[in-house]
């Protein structure tokens, strides 16, 4: 069934922002470990079956390590930070502070890759990490209890998909990415349930946390995944990850609506010059506004 990329473009985005309100419900009670070695082998349980009927496991032979260290990077870690920073931060500010990930992806690329970084992309780069420092400026004196380390958790998170894409970029490219998914979904399950079986609830979690599991799971994993690279086929990769600047409206959104979130002023702000930041760092902002104009017709 063939659908508006646009329409699917915001669904993603959509889906993706309900990730941290999901987490904000569910890690407190599952305790972060346990809970995103079940999400990781729910989402594992969903994408496996996908890349064999589309027959993309036989191009996996040989690269069993590479994909493992990806798991490592791009999931494992990165999913046990988040499931610590919601433990106290919003899922507004922690969807916002993920949008960083671009950034992070264009340093470790200038100092691994030998990218170059333009003027506009350096100054994109302060602009987005003043962003950062507005949002935790802001928790800081608001809030009585302590943030700066859940957003360092959030920073190094970001900083771990920022290694983990420039890996895949230099080891990975000929891999199919609906076969690189499901590879570091299982990888990273492999690596976590061993420690969470030592992280078990102390109690059985409600409901909604259960709820909150079995959907990043299925929708914001597995789903979410397959609709990527639909994006990726249909707009390709730069259009594609335009989602980046969508998300955050999304988290802020749900979070507001159904945890009753409240979004001040200087999160607005520095929201805005995150995205600002994202947008000059990659060159995303300014392709648009040369050459690129979006079409929605």
């Amino acid at each position: 069934m063939k659908t508006n990329p646009l329409i699917e473009l915001i669904a993603l985005a959509a889906i993706w922002g309900a990730s941290f309100m999901f987490m904000r419900i569910g890690s407190p009670e599952f305790g972060p470990i346990f809970f995103m070695a079940t999400r990781t082998l729910i989402a594992s349980i969903f994408l496996l079956p996908l890349v064999f009927l589309y027959k993309h496991h036989r191009g996996l032979k040989g690269y069993k390590r590479k994909i493992f260290i990806v798991g490592i990077l791009n999931t494992a870690i990165p999913f046990v930070l988040f499931g610590y920073a919601t433990l106290t931060l919003s899922a507004g500010v922690t969807s916002i502070l993920n949008a960083t990930t671009p950034m992070f992806g264009a340093i470790v690329a200038y100092f691994w890759l030998k990218d170059r970084l333009t003027p506009s992309a350096i100054a994109g780069l302060c602009i987005g990490f003043i962003g950062v420092y507005l949002l935790v400026f802001n928790k800081m004196n608001t809030e009585q209890t302590n943030i700066v380390l859940p957003v360092l958790a959030v920073m190094l998170a970001t900083l771990c998909y920022g290694i983990s894409a420039n890996y895949a970029k230099r080891y990975l490219s000929s891999i199919k990415p609906l076969a690189l998914a499901a590879g570091s979904q299982l990888s990273a399950t492999i690596a976590l349930l061993p420690f969470a079986m030592f992280y078990l609830p102390q109690a059985l979690p409600s409901n909604a946390a259960i709820n909150s599991v079995i959907l990043l799971g299925i929708l914001c994993t597995g789903v979410a995944y397959v609709i990527f690279f639909r994006l990726i086929s249909d707009l390709g990769p730069a259009k594609a990850m335009s989602v980046t600047y969508l998300i955050p409206a999304f988290g802020i959104f749900w979070g507001t609506i159904f945890l009753d979130e409240v979004i001040s002023i200087s999160t607005i702000i520095g929201c805005a010059l995150i995205l600002i930041g994202v947008g000059l760092t990659t060159g995303f902002i300014g392709r648009k506004i040369k050459s690129d104009p979006i079409k929605t017709g």
